[in-house]
């Protein structure tokens, strides 16, 4: 009777440790799938990132404040980080050591800190960036456009032009005000000749719709329409990655209390 009794006990505490042990794999199966998605997700934030500021980074130059680029560079750093972790995730799984699970739960969480501060940086640069461009790009135009300290901003101002097909701030006639067009050096310009439809030197001499981009809206609307995405596609990465990032979390904390009560 005892010894029934005792093989009962037995019994019900080796299959409590097998269910154990078949929710500690699991646990590691969801946490191997997770990191498979986090590292994709780390490349996808990494590639938007690199991709802001090699793709169009002529512009840059022309914006007035510099968080639309510390935006970049943040999902850069972060997307790095993202694909690093999750090779240590996939170590922290394999080895089931808690100091691994612990250094990979803290990486998590300072990406997902990390991504967080970019988001509310684009975020808070999307609200202002129309009356940015209404107050800078014209300044730049008429200012600093053609002269010999400021050939950074000459240079993206014609790859804007050409790029988005173009003329002036807000119109072509934003030009005639513009320094580097009254003076001797524009030789006769009425626009600049990235304004040209087909780019030949002096072609900037006439200013007709036959010759130079008359577009509504000018450079402004475009520019605008192109940051605009940016920041959106930015931001979606980013959020995507920090929905995984909570799940990510969970199951880390999980599996490490798992593999604590295992450890008794």
């Amino acid at each position: 009777m005892t010894s029934s009794k005792s093989q009962g006990i037995t019994m019900n505490h080796f299959n409590k440790a097998e269910q154990d042990d078949w929710l500690t794999v699991y646990l590691k199966y969801l946490l191997f799938v997770f990191n498979f998605f986090f590292w994709v997700g780390g490349a996808a934030v990494l590639a938007v990132g690199t991709w802001t500021l090699v793709e169009k980074s002529g512009y840059l130059s022309v914006l007035a404040s510099s968080t639309f680029v510390t935006s970049a560079y943040i999902l850069i750093f972060a997307g790095a980080l993202v694909m690093m972790t999750g090779f240590l995730g996939f170590c922290a799984v394999l080895r089931e050591q808690k100091s691994c699970l612990s250094t990979y739960f803290c990486l998590l969480l300072v990406i997902f800190l990390i991504e967080l501060v970019a988001g509310v940086l684009a975020h808070l640069y999307y609200q202002k960036l129309s009356e940015e461009l209404k107050q800078h790009l014209n300044q730049t135009l008429i200012e600093n456009y053609g002269q010999p300290r400021a050939k950074e901003i000459t240079y993206s101002v014609d790859q804007l032009q050409q790029d988005f097909r173009c003329c002036g701030s807000n119109s072509s006639a934003d030009w005639e005000f513009s320094i580097y067009i009254q003076s001797p050096e524009a030789e006769g310009r009425k626009v600049p000749d990235s304004c040209c439809k087909t780019v030949v030197v002096l072609c900037g001499q006439r200013a007709h719709p036959s010759n130079i981009y008359k577009v509504e809206g000018g450079c402004i609307t475009k520019l605008e329409h192109f940051l605009a995405n940016h920041l959106l596609l930015m931001g979606a990465v980013g959020i995507g990655v920090a929905c995984l990032q909570i799940c990510g979390m969970v199951l880390t904390c999980f599996l490490y209390g798992r593999i604590q009560l295992q450890s008794y």
